[in-house]
């Protein structure tokens, strides 16, 4: 499924007849959530999407709940190990719910490591993003972008084939380990797409050969980037997606000053998905969870973090999206490119890029 796509209109493409929902009464999961007293998240940094928004809004709206955040900075093949590590244990280190990558959600199902739930609005949810049983579905996406120190890179990249240039010597980082992350996984197909590879294993073989030039060249950090690594001059380039970058530049509010740049090629979009853990302590709070995000207000929550939620086209049909949110985003001609890799091209270029990221490139992220 090959489209080009602007970001007011990047979904509609996607859009379908899907079932009705099947959530639970409100107030039964609320009852539910009461008695259990805690939800577990994992893998959800604050300025991540605007989840520290989210967060915050969720437990004003049900103070009732803890929420017990596990492992902020994770991975999504941490996420799915931790489901797997604490399917016995009822503790607080096992998760509840998850936040991962598009190819993670259908092989967690797979594995029978997640239960099936449809919340409120599963009709806004577009088909080709969620699972038709409820086991996974879309929550919001966004596109690679880079995040530039302005203060120590005199010239901002435009595009991948820049970033190789000896003047960016030592200042390269991806926002993740490929081995690991959804988001360092894609980064590597967005540069296989730069040159010409078609998405997919191709694309995912195709970056490897790019971050091995990279590597060669003496640009590539192996550090794992982020806005604090940026401000310290560890890794002056970040390449991560433009929610994130976009957060980082305000959190460090021109200390140093920031660019955050949508390339000219490879321009990959990405889409992230939730799902509840089948062996969830917390099943109702997990779905009271699932509940707010799906609705109007964990919607727009995101949409505050800079991403592109899933509800997104009905929501614009409905007339949902202030004007003052939608202002924020970057200009809908830096998502006109963009590209949305199928389900399978998604897999197909994860297996090609963690199988064969320390062969290709060989340096060790972390």
């Amino acid at each position: 499924m090959k489209k080009m796509m602007t970001a007011g209109v990047a979904l509609v493409a996607m859009l379908g007849a899907a079932p009705l929902a099947s959530a639970q009464s409100l107030d039964a999961l609320i009852e539910g959530a009461k008695k259990e007293g805690m939800l577990s998240t994992i893998a959800l940094p604050h300025d991540w999407c605007g989840y520290g928004g989210v967060i915050a809004g969720f437990k004003a709206k049900y103070p009732f709940l803890n929420v017990n955040e596990l492992n902020p900075d994770a991975g999504s093949a941490d996420e799915i190990e931790a489901i797997k590590a604490n399917k016995d244990n009822k503790g607080p280190q096992a998760p509840d719910v998850i936040d991962v990558g598009l190819a993670f959600g259908p092989s967690a199902k797979a594995e029978g490591l997640l239960q099936p739930y449809k919340v409120a609005t599963w009709d806004e949810i577009p088909d080709a993003i969620k699972d038709p049983e409820g086991h996974w579905y879309a929550d919001y996406y966004g596109v690679m972008s880079f995040l530039v120190n302005k203060d120590l890179v005199a010239n901002v990249p435009a595009d991948w084939a820049d970033l190789l240039k000896p003047e960016y010597a030592g200042q390269v980082a991806l926002a993740g380990d490929p081995r690991a992350s959804n988001q360092a996984i894609l980064a590597v197909q967005a540069a296989g797409l730069s040159r010409g590879a078609a998405a997919g294993e191709a694309a995912g073989k195709a970056g490897l050969e790019f971050f091995k030039e990279l590597n060669a060249a003496g640009n590539f950090v192996p550090v794992i980037g982020k806005a604090g690594t940026l401000a310290q001059g560890t890794t002056p380039i970040v390449i991560m997606w433009d929610y994130n970058a976009l957060a980082a530049r305000d959190t460090l509010a021109g200390n140093p000053p920031v660019e955050v740049v949508v390339p000219k090629s490879g321009v990959l979009a990405g889409v992230y998905v939730q799902g509840i853990s089948a062996y969830a302590p917390q099943p109702n709070a997990a779905k009271l969870w699932m509940e707010y995000l799906y609705s109007d207000e964990g919607q727009l929550g995101w949409l505050k973090g800079y991403c592109h939620p899933a509800r997104f086209n009905a929501m614009a049909a409905a007339g949902k999206l202030p004007a003052d949110l939608m202002a924020n985003l970057p200009p809908a001609e830096s998502y006109e490119a963009a590209y949305f890799p199928t389900l399978d091209e998604v897999n197909a270029n994860k297996a090609a890029v963690v199988g064969g990221w320390d062969a290709t490139v060989g340096a060790n992220v972390q």
